[in-house]
């Protein structure tokens, strides 16, 4: 019988988990490992690890394996965590992998942009067990109802990899994947402080989190934890402003699924143009503070 188990490597992934897994129209089990376990989303069990922290990824694929044994689809939203945790555990189970699923026509046949989201892959898994990440705007929210009995386990996730710092970014601001609005910003912010002082100003206004493009990171003027694109975070808000965003293919292919996308750019010609809602032709400079002094 088939069967999916959702690996939450937090607990807000939880609920587009469960959204997937009824979209299939299989029975599932949820596993959270960081963060509060959601009893109400139809998850036949939930096993809550209550992890503080996530152990490295080869230590952490040892201690899942035992827990993905009996399962036909093991599930995890798609993030830099899930596509190296669960490439490792594909691996491991020696069984299919699907990244960035954003449809699913059957329990075995799913579709996935290609080519930085300029074409849609129809693959067909025909190992017995698959292992996939998903995009959580392709499958809306989930039936609530009822409450799932709660397992508390143990993840033993001994490793030879010694974490020496961890970096908390965000603050008080919404995770990127889970934001609302979203104020990107590129390369034109000059530095780190510039960076903060106008994107960040703007983002804590309106309650949204920050974002910026792979050369923003790239050049040290944005942490890594804020990359958004097709190397970055998969993000879909419902406002998502770009400013100073050229629109690199890269780029757009991790806000396509955004409902909102507005454009600010002192270039006419910029190619994020052709894709946003709204555009704004206009020096971030000065467009991005009057925004925030009328918010």
């Amino acid at each position: 019988m088939s069967k999916i188990l959702g690996i939450a490597f937090a607990g807000h992934e939880a609920a587009p988990l469960a959204a997937f897994a009824q979209r299939l129209g299989l029975p599932f089990d949820l596993l959270v490992l960081t963060g509060n376990a959601e009893t109400d989303l139809g998850a036949e069990k939930v096993l809550s690890a209550g992890l503080s922290d996530l152990p490295p990824a080869s230590a952490l694929v040892e201690a899942l394996r035992a827990h993905a044994t009996g399962y036909t689809h093991i599930a995890g939203i798609s993030s830099m965590a899930s596509k190296d945790v669960l490439a490792r555990l594909a691996g491991a189970l020696d069984c299919a992998m699907v990244t960035d699923v954003i449809a699913a026509d059957s329990p075995t046949v799913f579709k996935r942009p290609i080519v930085a989201g300029s074409a849609i892959a129809t693959v067909e898994v025909l190992d017995p067990v698959a292992v996939l990440t998903v995009r959580p705007a392709g499958f809306g929210q989930p039936n609530r109802g009822g409450s799932s009995a709660v397992e508390t386990i143990s993840i033993s996730a001994a490793s030879n990899v010694v974490v020496t710092n961890r970096v908390q970014g965000g603050g008080a601001r919404p995770d990127l994947t889970q934001a609302k609005i979203i104020i990107s910003g590129g390369r034109p912010l000059k530095d780190a402080a510039t960076f903060e002082s106008v994107l960040g100003a703007f983002a804590d206004k309106v309650g949204g989190a920050v974002g910026a493009t792979r050369a923003a990171v790239d050049s040290g003027i944005a942490p890594n934890e804020l990359q958004v694109g097709q190397t970055g975070k998969i993000v879909a808000p419902d406002l998502y402003i770009a400013a100073g965003v050229s629109g690199s293919t890269q780029h757009m292919a991790g806000i396509k699924d955004s409902k909102v996308i507005v454009a600010i750019n002192k270039d006419p010609d910029a190619p994020i143009f052709e894709t946003a809602d709204f555009g704004l032709v206009a020096d971030l400079f000065d467009a991005v503070p009057e925004l925030t002094s009328k918010v």
